[in-house]
């Protein structure tokens, strides 16, 4: 199946980037992540209120765009490409775990409120920290065949080696749990969501780290000619290049899927599992490629590459292990 963006899908791509060009540059991004919320509260009011991220995948009767998640995968692979911390991934998860498991009562008092901009998140683990829980005001959790809300839960910044993805640990001692769907619709939905997110954060992310490396490749001089002119380093960032178009394509055929009347769950499920595993790997290996090809710049701090590479070993934390996903897949 091959896929290419709308005109409207194309007008989304270029919105969500231009506002990220105006206030997610690399001193925006360190001064947000160094920041006590861990984002920059402006621009998430910018990209949810002003352009309508967190709504896209909401239907309109919940105040919703009315589009789907291949819409809202679109918005995180460009917020990928900036590593700008922001807390849509964590939303669009738990808007999706309402989705698919919610009661309608709790949808049509939640999805609103997660529309606008309030930041969500689900506990889907009992040990471990949950990503953007301790700055959600919607938490939610799945506890047995339940799906909760949790009023009044203590959750704490955990300590994180990506400081642009924000993790919570969660205390749910003395808090309130409403039971607000099924556990276990809200579960199987939120993990696919998780992992096909991260799938497309994975993919802006190895985009601006081989963009970033072409231009380096055509400025750098070595014995008075740019290096990129060198064969062997053309091959490596073709390689490079093919890898990053590989993951763009699985990632979209996954998050167009998870919409699709006609995608059996099986399918959705492979194409998720692979896209996760294809666009990880990818990101892995064109940030490390990135400090490769710069050179000792790559290793100050000064120098965004260490922001890239610690990104693309994050989201294989967050949302499974590239290896762990291909053992999910049939042969």
């Amino acid at each position: 199946m091959e896929f290419a963006l709308d005109e409207d899908q194309r007008e989304l791509a270029a919105t969500v980037r231009a506002a990220l060009e105006k206030r997610a540059d690399s001193a925006a991004v360190r001064a947000a992540m160094e920041s006590s919320t861990g984002y920059d509260a402006d621009l998430w009011a910018t990209l949810a209120q002003q352009i309508g991220v967190a709504a896209l995948a909401v239907p309109e009767e919940y105040d919703g765009v009315g589009a789907t998640f291949f819409e809202t995968a679109i918005a995180l692979e460009e917020l990928g490409r900036t590593v700008a911390p922001s807390p849509l991934l964590g939303t669009t998860v738990a808007t999706q775990a309402l989705l698919a498991g919610g009661t309608e009562e709790a949808k049509t008092r939640l999805l609103p409120r997660l529309a606008a901009g309030e930041v969500g998140a689900v506990v889907l683990a009992q040990d471990g920290p949950t990503l953007d829980a301790d700055r959600a005001t919607i938490l939610l959790a799945v506890r047995g065949t339940d799906l909760v809300e949790l009023t009044g839960a203590a959750a704490t910044p955990a300590e994180t080696m990506d400081q642009t993805i924000r993790l919570g640990d969660v205390d749910p001692t003395g808090a309130t749990a409403t039971v607000v769907g099924d556990g276990a619709a809200a579960r199987s939905r939120a993990d696919l969501v998780l992992a096909a997110g991260a799938a497309a954060l994975a993919v802006g992310l190895a985009q601006r780290a081989l963009d970033e490396t072409v231009d380096y490749a055509k400025q750098r001089q070595q014995f008075g000619r740019p290096i990129g002119s060198f064969q062997a380093l053309k091959h490596r960032m073709a390689d490079l290049l093919v890898r990053t178009e590989i993951a763009r394509s699985a990632s979209w055929a996954a998050s167009y899927a998870l919409d699709d009347p006609a995608a059996s769950a099986e399918e959705t499920a492979l194409l998720v599992h692979t896209a996760a595993a294809y666009a990880v790997e990818a990101a892995r290996l064109v940030t490390g490629e990135a400090i490769q090809l710069h050179g000792g710049i790559a290793i100050t701090w000064e120098h965004d590459a260490h922001l890239w590479f610690k990104r693309a070993h994050a989201l294989g934390e967050l949302a499974g292990q590239p290896h762990r996903h291909r053992a999910a897949v049939p042969l």
